[in-house]
């Protein structure tokens, strides 16, 4: 569920394991242009005279800003501003257009001079923090979208928006006081509680996580990854049965996604339905190449299926991709010994032994996660 990952513990017990989720460039890092809706300039357009040139080329731009013309609404807006250079919903509909549009450099640049020239404006200072985000300065980002709070406190936007740039930086408490600040004021926004869950999930208020999945999935059951969120929280606290629900009901929704189906199959696995798990894990693998863990995993079920052959196929995948983790050495020493060859099964007990060593003066997690 780009920009940092949030990270899957190599501890692979599902009471010590962090929340997996999606990378946030995947699914969170450009949300706000879901939320980045198009600010009607109406009103003000409607107190100028009716046949000014401004006001014309005002509701041409608004017209090609809410059709998606984004290009359009670039040229309105640029002739509107030429012709009324201290009209502020001219500045405010060109820096959304130059966002819209894709030309982040052309809105910084100007979101910068309208910020100097109004900067008390709070939708001047909220659109130049998403432009800051697109272009990867979150600290810049934020600290635009906070003055933007400081003129209005009371926009759902301008707190999701930091939320989610608090989010992409792993700075998971802040943005769920965010969230819950957005959350108050729209209760009724899915996303919010999504997100609101993942910042709890990942601060260890698991059970508050569960609430917030639950709650956007009464508000809309379809919302994406509703039940894949769900499903991992209830991982996360044991609960393999009920999560193993929600990863089928996510699957039954959407196409085969690599990540839900590697978090079934880990979760079967847990229960120990190894003939779903190898299925589900295998397609997960032939989704994903690279997803170590999903090899890791179909390489202990095969194992403990008896499938030796494959299951050290899998495993010395496993290895390649991830060739610092001690734990795949672990299971083909087992699977080695299984077969009978002493001698491979005492070079994979040396490579565990080397790779736990070396994790544990790196400090790294992966030490826990043997079997």
């Amino acid at each position: 569920m780009p920009p940092p990952e949030l990270p899957f513990s190599l501890d692979r017990s599902p009471h010590t394991r962090r929340w997996a989720g999606f990378s946030l460039s995947c699914s969170c890092r450009w949300l706000f242009l879901l939320v980045l809706v198009v600010f009607s300039i109406a009103p003000a357009m409607l107190a100028q005279e009716p046949s000014s040139p401004a006001q014309v080329l005002l509701r041409k731009g608004q017209a090609a800003l809410e059709s998606g013309d984004f290009q359009g609404a670039v040229q309105s807006f640029e002739q509107a501003r030429q012709l009324a250079p201290d009209n502020i919903q001219a500045a405010r509909g060109l820096l959304l257009s130059y966002l819209q549009d894709g030309r982040v450099a052309q809105a910084l640049a100007l979101g910068r001079n309208l910020v100097e020239r109004w900067p008390q404006d709070a939708q001047l200072h909220h659109w130049l923090g998403l432009a800051f985000f697109k272009n990867g300065q979150n600290t810049e980002a934020a600290a635009q979208l906070r003055e933007a709070q400081h003129f209005d406190a009371t926009s759902f936007d301008v707190h999701f928006d930091l939320a989610l740039v608090l989010l992409t930086d792993q700075q998971y408490s802040p943005a769920a006081d965010e969230l819950e600040k957005a959350l108050k004021i729209t209760p009724s926004n899915p996303l919010a509680h999504v997100l609101l869950g993942r910042a709890y999930q990942n601060t260890n208020r698991t059970v508050e996580a569960v609430q917030q999945f639950q709650s956007a999935l009464q508000i809309n059951p379809n919302i994406p990854l509703g039940h894949y969120h769900l499903g991992f929280a209830y991982a996360s606290l044991g609960k393999n049965h009920e999560a193993i629900v929600e990863f089928e009901k996510e699957l039954a929704r959407s196409p085969p996604n690599p990540d839900v189906l590697f978090q079934l199959g880990h979760t079967q696995l847990e229960t120990g339905d190894w003939k779903s798990a190898i299925l589900n894990l295998r397609r997960a693998t032939e989704v994903n190449t690279q997803n170590a863990d999903a090899f890791y995993d179909l390489g202990k079920g095969l194992l403990l299926q008896g499938d030796v052959a494959q299951a050290i196929a899998a495993l010395r995948q496993a290895v390649t991709l991830n060739p610092s983790d001690p734990s795949p050495h672990y299971q083909l020493a087992r699977a080695f010994e299984k077969m009978g060859d002493k001698e491979q099964a005492g070079e994979e007990w040396q490579r565990f032994a080397e790779a736990r060593k070396s994790q544990r003066q790196s400090g790294g997690m992966a030490t826990g996660r043997v079997h």
